[in-house]
């Protein structure tokens, strides 16, 4: 009952910054994450799926780097993880941005919950202020594996050549992947907000899903 692929990037790449259009922002974003996949594909970044995710962290030393925004990490969080937002709340009120940001809550901000944001410039300078240095082992999470990806990218281009990145995201978790989980929320559900919080609690509720 997790958010589709296609809402999901729709809500991460619609967060355009101020003064770029959104079909250059979906190209670009495009392009990171495009290359992304052929870093995974050739093994210079290791996909991990979240049922194997623990044993990445406790045996090969992965530190979890969850990049969603902080609504999302906010209803359910791994404890001990390390928080980036890949994406930050635009607080912009210009006219254009008000504008787009009216648009963005009738297409998508009603439905899922998601705010409008905008890239987090200082996304790798943040990631260097908490992390040790370049060599950290890191595994990149996001709700659905979308927005990891273009991080996993970003930092790949950084220097960082041990990146991991959560397949699916949490998304795809389930009970029991992760053993200490903090927040009101399943990690599953995480990312699920607005209107498709309120049919996701009713579901729940009949036990439809788990």
């Amino acid at each position: 009952m997790a958010m589709g692929a296609a809402a999901t990037a729709a809500a991460c790449f619609s967060s355009a910054s101020t003064g770029v259009s959104r079909s250059r922002v979906r190209a670009q974003a495009k392009s990171w994450a495009g290359g992304a996949k052929e870093l995974v594909q050739s093994g210079a970044v290791k996909a991990v799926r979240p049922r194997d995710a623990a044993e990445a962290m406790s045996a090969e030393g992965f530190q979890l780097l969850d990049i969603r925004p902080a609504w999302e990490h906010g209803r359910a969080a791994v404890r001990g993880s390390v928080h980036v937002p890949l994406f930050i709340s635009d607080d912009d009120m210009s006219p254009v941005t008000l504008l787009k940001k009216w648009v963005h809550l009738g297409y998508i901000g009603l439905w899922t919950g998601q705010s409008f944001t905008k890239m987090n410039d200082r996304f790798l300078d943040d990631v260097a202020a908490v992390v040790a240095g370049k060599d950290a082992k890191l595994l990149v999470a996001c709700g659905e594996g979308l927005r990891s990806l273009i991080a996993v990218r970003m930092l790949h281009d950084d220097g960082y050549r041990n990146v991991g990145w959560l397949a699916g995201g949490f998304s795809k978790s389930v009970d029991g992947d992760f053993a200490d989980v903090e927040g009101e929320s399943k990690l599953r559900y995480a990312t699920i907000g607005g209107t498709s919080y309120i049919f996701l609690q009713v579901l729940l509720l009949l036990q439809v899903v788990q």
